[in-house]
């Protein structure tokens, strides 16, 4: 028994302790998705009381490996608890019965990730973007990732980034922060030429908006947008991918996160697989001759 099974007591986790922290986590999930706001710490209170051998601490802890679980499941998880990836394998097999059965959660998690979005308006864009967040996986914690892969449900991640009005709006929020940057740096004239080329010219051309570095550098930018955190992972195209790499010391991926409450950003530079952990989900099958 390692220590993420033990748990902060040193007592491993039982199946009954596992199933009541995800129905409650569930629970404010629910909530959530349906725009309430629940008492993260009320629940936090009645589980320690459901649960005596459990600290507040170790709840806190399991809530964030729930999170996890849901990040590989393709459901957005529950804001507040950053996702550990430090997880069991009981707690997969646990969310993973316990998801497939939520009609509720699919039916808010489906209105949710396809609802229509606007562009925010922002008075200034102070505090806007942000460091690039990290991400706790340990070594050990990947191979057990890799050992017990929840099955995916349904991917509601995935849902959300075929959102057109989603990812319109975080690219038209992007369009007006890059005008207010090069006006800021005193380049009103290039700031006239920064173009919406998946508007203009489409989506196959490996990105979305041009637009310049102080200077005349020509930045070419990719916009990724999702209504969670900053973490959630986020869907790349084979062109994409081809693009980022030819084009590496001018290509930039802005990842928008939080955009329904308060949208901001962090930026990755260069080749999409030097700052992301790439995940085949899909492939493109035909019969072989």
């Amino acid at each position: 028994m390692n220590e993420i099974e033990a748990g902060v007591e040193g007592r491993a986790w039982t199946r009954h302790e596992v199933e009541t922290v995800v129905s409650v986590y569930l629970h404010m999930l629910r909530m959530q998705l349906m725009g309430q706001t629940p008492n993260k710490a009320e629940h936090n209170r009645q589980l320690q009381a459901l649960l005596p051998a459990r600290s507040k601490a170790s709840i806190e802890y399991k809530h964030c490996n729930i999170s996890a679980v849901l990040f590989e499941l393709g459901i957005p998880p529950l804001s507040g608890y950053k996702p550990l990836f430090n997880y069991q394998h009981l707690l997969v097999t646990v969310v993973s019965e316990a998801v497939e059965k939520d009609s509720r959660l699919d039916e808010a998690a489906i209105r949710q990730v396809e609802t229509p979005a606007e562009i925010p308006l922002l008075d200034s864009f102070d505090g806007f973007v942000v460091p690039v967040p990290s991400v706790r996986r340990t070594p050990a914690a990947e191979r057990e990732r890799v050992a017990d892969r929840p099955m995916v449900v349904r991917d509601y991640l995935e849902r959300e980034t075929r959102n057109r009005s989603l990812g319109r709006a975080g690219e038209n929020l992007v369009m007006e922060f890059e005008a207010r940057r090069l006006h800021q740096s005193g380049e009103a004239a290039l700031a006239n030429r920064i173009e919406h080329v998946s508007k203009t010219k489409g989506d196959g051309a490996g990105f979305d908006i041009l637009s310049f570095d102080p200077g005349g550098r020509e930045r070419f930018i990719e916009v990724k947008t999702t209504a969670y955190i900053a973490e959630t992972p986020f869907y790349v195209s084979r062109n994409e991918l081809s693009f980022s790499t030819e084009q590496a010391d001018r290509f930039h991926l802005y990842r928008l996160f939080d955009f329904r409450s308060q949208p901001r950003m962090f930026m990755l530079q260069g080749k999409i697989d030097s700052n992301c952990t790439l995940d085949p989900v899909s492939y493109r099958a035909a019969l072989k001759p």
